[in-house]
């Protein structure tokens, strides 16, 4: 009564300025931007695999969702028109739904669920007539990657069997004898015994088909090799010819895969029989398309061998005539994903770019590649089946994956999923910039800047810097959301972000690559140091005096390298990092890496120095600078013990140091509270160190 009383008795102009001057109040606190947090990445939800109908009217596609309540994530489907349209849900329910494929008729929806007691396994949705979702397999060894044959009578699959055994039964009996023992000890005779963060138990991925209406599954690649591969592998390597006669695969025979990157394309009858060898090439092939009209195989091709980062060229072979073709034989950059246009004519493909996977293509018969879809980061590229238009899952620095149709006629990009905008609408974003600036030996090299949200910077304030550093070392810092090492979330408190791809980074040519081989810590490490500079230099409103470094996997290694060879960086972050190239070699996994990177093993006579000369357990007698440690227990790639070494040694060295250990982790950290914890134990390190 009292509020109500004095506003009455106030003047009608000074009432109306009262008012004014609330509700400006009232916006600014609603509709202020406020930098993201990590709470807001977990909720950000990944969007992946479209795939077109048949008809060309339908998009199907999956949506992942972090829970931080139950520490896990939930993938489910929805579809979306292709012309344009509010997407809808159509699974439900416990577990998770992926690999989405349309039948041939476009009638039914084949997909993996994890719904159910069984595992992972093949279920298939009536999409025209409605209805319930109908399990048509129960493999005992789980189930991925589903194709449809072209009659659509059948689907192909991959699972993870025991290569003694030619059906189920075999393998749900070994299951059981194993389970029921209780012995847990295994013999091994031969590498790879495990592989990225899962051991693998005497089990080879084989290539399965079964009925469409359910039954029991056959094995179409049967024997010791992993068909698809175990490794060095494209997402997309086994598919039917149109005619449905044929189904070529991706697979390495090798006596010892862990040193050999030859894969090879074979072809076999789609009712299994005999493989054929396709590719003589002693390195890496893979990817098989048949073209829509049959008449042409493309696929993607290295040249040398034991080299996981050679250039990928686009080839195709004629069926006919068994002439070959390079497509991108003057192509300077590595092809990624495959997409054939539907008359044939051409094929799309992606390549890493200048911090962009952009889309290009190139006619069947040969000639000019061209760029169609330039400053964009593609991912699933998929071409509609009139041609007309191309579908993929799009993102930038500042905004999460969507999908997406590219109209090729028009040249219009057009988002038809929106799961993320309250992400993109209602926080502030930093702003990214490049620039270039001359590195080792005079070359010129390539770097980010992204600057802090506006919001989290005091005005007049110079801004502490994090230079963060790439894995791979054959990686690429660019214009993605990554949903872990996000670097809006990096520049969030207030930090500009530096990303230098330096010497040993794709997408600025082949020669570019390769300078790695042999000077892990040489050519890069100079990069990153003269890009520092150059970006301290070029921007005033960097603070030169508070700079840290921060790295992951290769990037961990650097930063460990840093740390015994400078004392430029206020502090420093190192995850999963390698530390001794000795200990390293005998504990990981792919064994060819190394060999190549370091030009033979640790007890050669000339690639013995490699490992001492750029190993970072040599220098850390001269380690200085604070640093913390992030480790995973199931990281097979860089085992937790290069972790271990390194916290060990910095202890002992008197070094401020601090380990965050994830004891159900790998390489990456996946569940949502311990990405949760991450990102709040690596703002305390930084904040008290930079702020």
């Amino acid at each position: 009564m009292y509020e109500s009383h004095f506003f009455t008795r106030l003047p009608k102009f000074a009432r109306l300025l009262l008012l004014f001057c609330l509700s400006v109040v009232f916006s600014s606190v609603v509709y202020a931007k406020r930098p993201m947090t990590p709470e807001d990445l977990v909720k950000v939800k990944a969007v992946g695999d479209p795939q077109v109908s048949p008809d060309g009217n339908w998009v199907v596609f999956s949506v992942t969702s972090q829970d931080a309540e139950t520490n896990k994530s939930k993938t489910k489907l929805y579809v979306v028109p292709l012309s344009g349209g509010k997407p809808r849900k159509i699974t439900s329910g416990s577990g998770s739904d992926h690999s989405p494929r349309w039948s041939p008729d476009g009638k039914n929806l084949a997909f993996v669920s994890t719904r159910g007691e069984d595992g992972s396994q093949l279920w298939v949705l009536p999409f025209k007539k409605g209805g319930e979702a109908k399990k048509i397999t129960q493999v005992p060894t789980g189930v991925s990657s589903p194709i449809w044959r072209p009659d659509g009578k059948r689907l192909a699959f991959v699972s993870r069997v025991f290569p003694q055994c030619r059906d189920e039964k075999c393998n749900k009996k070994i299951l059981e004898e194993r389970k029921k023992s209780g012995v847990k000890a295994e013999i091994f005779d031969s590498l790879m015994y495990r592989h990225w963060n899962h051991w693998r138990h005497g089990r080879v991925k084989h290539i399965l088909d079964v009925s469409a209406d359910g039954g029991t599954s056959r094995d179409l690649t049967p024997g010791k090799a992993d068909a698809p591969p175990a490794a060095l592998g494209s997402g997309h390597d086994f598919h039917y010819s149109p005619d449905g006669k044929k189904l070529a695969y991706t697979t390495n025979t090798s006596k010892v895969v862990a040193t050999s990157t030859n894969n090879d394309i074979y072809l076999v009858d789609a009712d299994g029989g005999a493989p054929r060898l396709v590719t003589k090439n002693p390195a890496n092939d893979n990817s098989p398309h048949f073209s829509p009209d049959g008449r042409y195989l493309a696929f993607r091709a290295m040249e040398r061998p034991g080299y996981e980062s050679d250039r990928y060229r686009l080839i195709v072979i004629n069926r006919k005539t068994g002439a070959r073709r390079v497509l991108t034989s003057t192509f300077d950059r590595p092809v990624g994903e495959i997409a054939w246009s539907p008359d044939s004519k051409e094929v799309y493909f992606t390549v890493p770019d200048r911090g962009y996977f952009p889309v290009f293509s190139v006619p069947v018969s040969g000639g000019k590649v061209k760029t169609v879809l330039d400053k964009v980061t593609a991912r699933y590229l998929r071409v509609s089946p009139s041609g007309k238009s191309l579908v993929f899952v799009g993102q930038a620095n500042d905004s999460p994956t969507e999908v997406y149709r590219y109209d090729l006629t028009a040249r219009r990009k057009v988002r038809l999923t929106g799961f993320n905008t309250w992400l993109t609408e209602k926080r502030d974003m930093g702003r990214l910039e490049s620039f270039w600036f001359k590195g080792a030996g005079g070359a010129r090299v390539h770097a980010f800047l992204l600057w802090p949200p506006e919001s989290s910077v005091k005005k007049g304030k110079k801004i502490p810097v994090i230079n963060l550093i790439h894995g791979g070392p054959q990686g690429m810092f660019g214009d993605s959301f990554h949903p872990r090492w996000n670097i809006q979330m990096f520049a969030a408190p207030g930090y500009a972000v530096l990303m230098v791809n330096f010497h040993g980074s794709v997408g600025y040519g082949q020669a570019f690559t390769d300078a790695i081989q042999g000077d892990w810590g040489g050519k890069p490490y100079e990069d990153i140091m003269k890009g520092t500079e150059a970006a301290v230099k070029k921007y005033p409103r960097l603070d030169g005096s508070r700079v840290a470094a921060a790295g992951a996997s290769y990037g961990g290694y650097m930063v460990n390298w840093i740390g015994g060879h400078t004392d430029r960086f206020k502090c420093l972050l190192s995850h999963a990092g390698v530390f001794d190239l000795r200990s390293m070699y005998g504990a990981t996994e792919e064994l060819w890496f190394p060999e190549w990177e370091y030009k033979g093993t640790p007890w050669g006579k000339t690639s013995k120095s490699q490992y001492e000369r750029f190993s970072p357990s040599y220098y850390v007698k001269n380690w200085v600078t604070p640093t913390l440690v992030i480790h995973g227990q199931h990281d097979y790639r860089v085992p937790v013990t290069q972790g271990m070494q390194l916290f060990t040694s910095l202890q002992r060295r008197k070094v401020p140091s601090r380990f965050l250990y994830f004891p159900d982790e790998d390489h990456f950290v996946q569940k949502p509270k311990n990405r949760l914890l991450w990102w709040k134990t690596v703002y305390e390190w930084f904040g008290s160190y930079l702020k």
